[in-house]
């Protein structure tokens, strides 16, 4: 069979290899029984349709006929979406990892033997002539072609050592169960806190990746040791510095809101171009939270920023979100963002541009390519008023001569665990920050997975048609189910808390593992694949096993389920060793075992009208991440019988933790005074600025 099978596929990326001369095929039955029948080795090319690189080796490469007339006479060319097949992807770079020795990447090319897609030669890009210490692609073809009769048996022992080393990775409870605690709480404390930049925030050196799950964690330690009394004010430094930084570079939108994918530099200044839906989700949430914790206006600022550009630019008509944003645009990489300061000029008056150009690096050097990516340089103060205004019309304009210029392309999947990231981000926003719409995004977006992806009591990873789209993985589940609970926070529907508990049946009877513990990443019917993952792990996304264990301790709190909640401590115990051993790795798990430790604290409100909303806001008005509020209708029937709580003539609060529930309160001030004994709310003059090892604090100002 010849020719290229990528017009008819679901995803941008395969579509984007459609008119490639090589014979392209999708990963499928078809593919497969192909490379069996012929006993040719599988070339399997991963990447995604906003990735750089990807995008360069098609143009050296698969666009190429004679690198194409070599892959087709000796491989079985198979090109994956990884967004689409996250468990392909998952697999392979592991694979890609202990072949040779070094971390993976995009595009991912690896080198398959026919009969059972174990891989025996892999790598990332190569470029189409020798560089980098990179053979060229055509070489590699070349020798690869002839490996499997030159050196069969060498192979086949490979491969044995390979499959023994995946099944390595998956952790496994120790021979006595732990006493669970705080140590692997404190050493993540203590490790991150090592790799904090000081001067220009995040963590690490170039290139510099914003590392949410990081982030999050410091804030929840910080938010605990506020109630018990032992503030740990660097903590909140650590977070402060680190987003007040993101938000000020280039590695922010200064113009139309969101994030890029990473920044090149230590500074933040020069990112790498592509806007992806999962960074934005997690870095809306984190925003949001700074500024519910006490933070200035920059972090709300920048949290409606970074909503309102999902909202105009990502979401769809239907409702759901879209996945990334290119990098590249007709003027290469980042050239849709950069300026020449003639252009400015001749867009704003005199006054106008030189107030925008100290303000966002233009009277500077160019900082790309001879060109200006603007970002707000060091030692910036809080505008004044006027001044504010004036540069509010200045992006105003440059945004609208922006959007003349050809876009960067958009991948318009929808995948249900982004989706689910950003329901749970945009809802969140929207309660903290109070901002219907944003609540009205979130919704619009689960009424589109309700009716496009969840098919006969099941779940699908992302849109298309049935046979196409494959079914959903662990982080779908996950994801979505923390996302229902978010939102079942801003309003109480009793057919969000059904579709909850239905995901949670899901997880600990589809993906559970009823031996070891923990949650596989794929369901028990999935495709037969040469591994099964059980991530525990963070990456760019947060652990599917970390979320789904924060979601089951509280929906099994909530309902008072202990099925779920002993699912979460198989699962602790299956990564104990893992979390002793690598703690700054499984930031999310951590956050799991600080809920664990110290178990929700759950608020019913049953009531009616503008009273029950007066103490819903009360109840969400300071940072308590570990506090589940629900305000349900007086009127409300056929509750779960943890929920049926009395109502009088007012409202009434009931407020549950792991020993029962509180005698109800009817009076607002009284449940006011109670609620303020588990929340972090912070001083009214803060003094943050952490100052080296000394300790003292300079008063922190925009």
């Amino acid at each position: 069979m010849n020719g290229n099978r990528l017009a008819h596929c679901t995803s941008p990326y395969l579509r984007q290899h459609a008119a490639n001369p090589v014979h392209w095929h999708p990963w499928d039955a078809e593919a497969l029984a192909l490379a069996r029948k012929r006993d040719q080795p599988i070339l399997l090319s991963i990447g995604y349709s906003a990735c750089h690189w990807c995008h360069v080796m098609a143009h050296e490469s698969f666009e190429d006929p004679a690198t194409a007339e070599l892959m087709n006479r000796h491989f079985i060319n198979i090109k994956v979406d990884r967004e689409e097949r996250p468990d392909l992807d998952r697999i392979y770079q592991s694979a890609h990892q202990l072949l040779t020795g070094r971390p993976g990447g995009w595009p991912l090319t690896l080198f398959l033997t026919p009969d059972d897609q174990i891989p025996f030669f892999a790598g990332t890009y190569f470029p189409r002539e020798s560089r980098h210490g990179l053979p060229p692609f055509r070489d590699v073809l070349r020798g690869i072609a002839h490996a499997l009769d030159d050196q069969q048996q060498m192979i086949q022992d490979q491969n044995r050592g390979l499959m023994q080393a995946l099944r390595n990775l998956a952790p496994r409870p120790g021979p006595d169960l732990p006493d669970f605690n705080t140590a692997p709480l404190e050493n993540a404390r203590l490790q991150l806190a090592r790799g904090f930049d000081e001067t220009h925030g995040g963590f690490g050196q170039a290139p510099k990746f914003p590392l949410p799950t990081h982030l999050a964690r410091l804030l929840h330690h910080w938010a605990t040791t506020r109630i018990d009394g032992s503030d740990d004010p660097r903590a909140l430094h650590i977070v402060e510095h680190s987003l007040r930084q993101m938000a000020r570079g280039g590695f922010n939108d200064q113009l139309g809101g969101g994030f890029y994918r990473y920044s090149v530099d230590t500074q933040w200044m020069i990112p790498h171009f592509e806007k992806m839906l999962y960074d934005n989700a997690q870095l809306l949430g984190l925003y949001s939270d700074l500024a519910q914790a006490g933070g200035t206006q920059l972090f709300a600022d920048t949290a409606r920023a970074t909503a309102d550009w999902v909202i105009r630019d990502m979401q769809s008509p239907e409702g759901g979100y879209h996945a990334a944003l290119d990098a590249d645009s007709a003027d290469g990489e980042g050239g849709y963002y950069l300026w020449d300061r003639e252009e400015v000029q001749g867009l704003l008056d005199g006054e106008t541009y030189q107030a925008l150009a100290a303000r966002y690096g233009l009277d500077g050097p160019p900082n790309f390519e001879q060109r200006w990516h603007l970002h707000q340089p060091p030692a910036q103060t809080q505008p004044a008023e006027r001044e504010s205004h004036r540069l509010e019309a200045a992006r105003a304009a440059l945004l609208a001569a922006r959007a003349r210029r050809p876009r960067p392309a958009r991948d318009e999947k929808i995948l249900t665990a982004w989706n689910a990231l950003m329901i749970r981000a945009m809802a969140r926003a929207g309660r903290l920050l109070e901002e219907p719409r944003y609540i009205d995004s979130a919704q619009r977006a689960l009424e589109y997975i309700r009716r496009e992806l969840w098919r006969d009591g099941r779940l699908l990873a992302c849109q298309g048609s049935e046979e196409m789209a494959p079914g959903a993985y662990l982080d779908d589940h996950a994801y979505l189910l923390d996302a229902l609970l978010e939102l079942l926070q801003v309003r109480w529907s009793e057919a969000d808390l059904a579709l909850a508990c239905r995901l949670a049946d899901l997880l600990t009877a589809r993906f559970q593992d009823s031996e070891d513990g923990g949650f596989f990443f794929t369901a028990d019917d999935h495709e037969k694949l040469i591994h099964r993952p059980k991530p525990f792990s963070d990456d760019a996304t947060p652990a599917g096993n970390a979320i789904a264990c924060q979601a089951l301790l509280r929906l099994g709190h909530l309902l008072g389920n202990h099925h779920y909640l002993e699912a979460v401590d198989d699962a602790l115990y299956c990564a104990w060793e893992q979390l002793s051993q690598l703690p700054q790795g499984h930031c999310a798990l951590l956050d799991a075992l600080d809920l664990r430790l110290n178990p929700p604290e759950i608020v019913i409100l049953r009531g009616t009208g503008a009273e029950l909303t007066r103490w819903q806001r009360r109840a969400g008005r300071h940072f308590a991440p570990r506090r589940l509020t629900l305000a349900i209708p007086s009127d409300a029937d056929r509750l779960p019988e943890p929920l049926d709580k009395p109502g009088g003539e007012g409202v009434s609060g009931h407020i549950c933790g792991a020993a029962g529930c509180e005698p109800p309160i009817d009076d607002f001030e009284r449940f006011s005074a109670r609620l303020s004994e588990t929340e972090s709310t912070p001083p009214d003059e803060r003094a943050r600025a952490f100052q080296g090892s000394a300790g003292s604090f300079i008063r922190a100002r925009e």
